[in-house]
């Protein structure tokens, strides 16, 4: 088969090029010539994006395999296995994004055996070790079917519920946790963003970006992969979606009223940098996504649902990047502007993300086989008392 080098293939080869010639710089030369972290600023664009964002983003698979296969909403089936397509491939990168940010990843292994349950890192290491593995175990059927593996594929489906069970309740306890690591910095978090309430923030955002990122995903795919969009699910996802930003909008004001942020932010009492970015966030995570949903022409139209999701993904994007980068930035006394291998590294990996999920669709029956549409019926007309497509008997006009 020719090669045939195309635009995005392109920009492709030039992300995987510049991330190789970055991740040689980390290894070889430390975080220190990678980076432009401090010990006043540890966390950068790894733990804030790739991370942070990289776990919030792969949310979708604890979602819609609960909507099947625990409510039994048989509907939504078409979808379950791209979701958790997505959700594997994004986890597995979260791991990868780790060995860029420890100084020393080769130890990555020590919380399986140096316990520390008092540890909030500890128990979202744990979390996510566990729920990548129940995302292998939920993957490995499309595996198991290609190659016909029969006898391991039947033990898999009948462990399938409990794997299910599994997944939610560690994906709950890690969504939230990642907000429960910012609680121990009430002295250091912008108050537009530390609050008692970051955990479930953090798990009801997560809910709300893996319901957007399978509308986008499923967008995506019906138009580069030449798949009919299973419109009536993305509908129904898009209602669900509604109710969701609206708990959390409800949540998030009410919030800020009770904490008197909002009266201060009124009273210009906070810098203009912080401020831009937290209405930067309201506007994509909350205001315009629920300004489009609340009309049902909009929640009906694949371009507006598209537009919804992709405003949400965004806005919940900015969110963690202002809990993670610019909520600490006061307190550290400087701004942090990423060095051009940090983001090379994070350039690579959402690349690596798109290339590997193109090559399971092509190789792996990551959709389930597209039925024929029923066959356009001609409009009969009435000729002679006789329908247009009847037999005439013969000397009818005799």
């Amino acid at each position: 088969m020719k090669f045939r080098l195309t635009f995005w293939k392109a920009v492709l080869i030039a992300l995987l090029a510049a991330a190789a010639y970055a991740t040689v710089v980390r290894f070889a030369q430390g975080l220190g010539r990678s980076t432009n972290l401090s010990d006043q600023f540890p966390w950068g664009l790894w733990i804030g994006f790739d991370v942070l964002c990289g776990v919030m983003l792969a949310a979708g698979g604890f979602t819609l395999t609960a909507a099947v296969h625990i409510f039994n909403l048989q509907r939504l089936k078409p979808i379950v296995r791209p979701t958790v397509l997505t959700a594997f491939l994004g986890y597995v990168l979260v791991c990868v994004a780790l060995m860029f940010d420890l100084g020393r990843p080769y130890r990555i292994w020590h919380p399986l055996v140096m316990r520390n349950p008092h540890s909030v890192m500890f128990e979202v290491a744990y979390c996510v070790m566990l729920y990548t593995s129940v995302l292998a175990l939920e993957f490995s059927p499309i595996v198991l079917e290609r190659f016909r593996l029969e006898r391991p594929l039947k033990i898999i489906r009948k462990a399938l519920i409990p794997l299910v069970i599994l997944g939610v309740i560690l994906s709950t306890l890690h969504q939230s946790s990642l907000g429960t690591l910012y609680l121990i910095m009430p002295n250091k978090l912008h108050p537009f963003w530390y609050t008692p309430l970051l955990p479930v923030f953090f798990f009801l955002s997560a809910i709300a970006v893996g319901l957007a990122m399978t509308i986008f995903e499923s967008s995506m795919s019906a138009k580069h992969f030449g798949r009919q969009l299973e419109l009536p699910i993305l509908q129904e996802l898009g209602r669900v979606l509604l109710v969701v930003l609206a708990v959390y909008g409800i949540l998030r004001i009410e919030d800020l009223v009770h904490r008197g942020v909002l009266q201060q932010l009124f009273a210009g009492a906070y810098q203009r940098y912080e401020t831009l970015l937290f209405l930067l966030e309201l506007v994509l995570a909350l205001a315009a996504p629920l300004a489009l949903l609340a009309f049902r022409r909009v929640r009906s139209s694949p371009g507006g649902l598209y537009l919804a999701a992709v405003l949400v993904v965004l806005g919940f994007i900015t969110n963690r990047l202002n809990v993670s980068i610019t909520g600490m930035e006061s307190s550290a006394g400087l701004h942090y502007i990423p060095r051009w291998t940090e983001l090379a590294v994070t350039g690579g990996i959402i690349a690596s993300g798109f290339a590997m999920f193109g090559l399971a669709v092509k190789y792996l029956p990551i959709f389930p086989a597209d039925e024929p549409l029923p066959a356009r019926e001609e409009p009969q007309k009435a000729v002679g008392g006789n329908v247009v497509g009847e037999a005439i008997p013969e000397h009818a006009g005799d």
